[in-house]
């Protein structure tokens, strides 16, 4: 066991993940290495907004937008439902809300020098 596992509390009873499972957390990580698509989500993390709402939000071009959420919603972090001729975006779940929350708090510790916690 290494020292850092003992300080940060880790539990290493439960079994290694599977590739399968190490694959899609992959697949998302790539999905929000992408400044625009982690600006949206963001914004998606808070509710549900059209794809106009998105643009105006994180100061790209519609088509743009069109085509980042189109990328995030097949990789299953972002949900759609239809309202009348409006297509409304969301977070797909807590997990994906907790994940956009957790890494940009972390890069709040980064950016401000803020002292890290656990």
């Amino acid at each position: 066991m290494y020292a850092r596992d003992n300080v940060s509390g880790a539990d290493h009873s439960q079994e290694q993940p599977t590739p399968a499972q190490v694959n899609a957390a992959v697949d998302a990580f790539r999905m929000l290495s992408d400044a625009t698509r982690l600006r949206l989500m963001w914004e998606l993390s808070t509710g549900e907004l059209d794809v106009n709402s998105l643009a105006q939000a994180v100061g790209a071009a519609r088509p743009s937008v069109s085509q980042h959420l189109a990328k995030l919603r097949l990789a299953g972090l972002v949900d759609t439902r239809r309202d009348g001729r409006r297509v409304l975006y969301r977070a797909r779940d807590g997990h994906v809300r907790a994940l956009i929350a957790e890494a940009l708090s972390h890069a709040d510790h980064e950016v401000s020098g803020l002292p890290r916690h656990d």
